[in-house]
């Protein structure tokens, strides 16, 4: 979640407080003359100003009415929260996706959860709950499932995924949720364009700790990676960054099990809960 000192990511959030801006301005009026007017705080008004906060209906309203502006202020909310659930999303983290739909080469590493592109459904609602409100879940869940589509294309993307042992073993949801989706990572190991390898839990190699990251491979334009922590992502394009999580992820498939050991081993985890 976005901290109240910080300014929102999105446009639509922006686009508000712009606009709020200057029609205060055009007015004459200060945030505080302005949110006497309205029965609102001049706190509450600048950070909406700042898009540190995000706008309600009913002020919507109370500013149409008191600008007389037609129904913009309310048109502005209805954007808002058609694209609420993307309020949740790390910066950068839109961009990484708009990319990952034209990748010609995935490669992933997930040290504390499976990842959202191999994650099922109920799998990823589990996750969602823990930080979204119920009534964003379902449309960023559907966002998120339209992402599996690259595995399922004529030319189909290839896909190379390590997933730390303790992210298997962590138990999201329920054993049956947990079960459900390890039994789905299990098939998508056996399609010819996934590979996936599993990080023993007890290896020594400690670039491992260093967090998740992707690396996206693109035909008409130099690979980028993306590093996610603490709900902060960050898109990576310098070609020294990439290269560096290149060698990583090298060094992390050279310490993981093979390919078949690690079905092997998510049968076997699967097989305990």
């Amino acid at each position: 979640m976005v901290a109240q000192n910080e300014p929102y990511e999105s446009p639509a959030i922006r686009a508000y407080a712009i606009t709020l801006t200057s029609w205060r301005e055009r007015a004459g009026l200060s945030k505080t003359q302005l949110s006497e007017s309205l029965g609102y705080t001049a706190q509450l008004i600048g950070q909406i100003e700042g898009a540190k906060n995000i706008p309600s209906k009913k002020l919507s309203e109370d500013l149409d009415t008191f600008f007389k502006s037609s129904n913009l202020f309310v048109e502005l909310w209805t954007l808002i929260n058609n694209t609420r659930h993307l309020i949740a999303l790390p910066p950068g983290f839109s961009k990484y996706v708009e990319l990952e739909a034209k990748a010609t080469k995935v490669s992933k590493f997930e040290a504390l959860l499976i990842s959202g592109l191999f994650q099922t459904e109920e799998y990823a609602r589990a996750i969602m709950s823990s930080f979204m409100t119920p009534d964003v879940i379902e449309e960023a869940l559907q966002a998120r499932m339209a992402r599996r589509e690259i595995f399922d294309r004529p030319a189909s993307t290839p896909t190379f995924f390590i997933v730390d042992e303790w992210a298997l073993r962590r138990v999201i949801g329920s054993p049956e949720i947990t079960g459900a989706q390890l039994d789905y990572l299990h098939e998508l190991s056996t399609r010819p364009n996934i590979n996936i390898q599993v990080l023993p839990h007890d290896t020594e190699h400690y670039v491992a700790f260093s967090g998740s990251f992707t690396i996206l491979g693109l035909d008409d334009e130099p690979d980028v990676a993306y590093i996610e922590a603490a709900g902060q992502g960050n898109l990576i394009t310098g070609p020294a960054s990439v290269a560096h999580c290149t060698m990583r992820y090298d060094l992390l498939r050279g310490h993981a099990y093979s390919v078949a050991e690690s079905r092997r081993v998510i049968r076997t985890i699967m097989e305990s809960l």
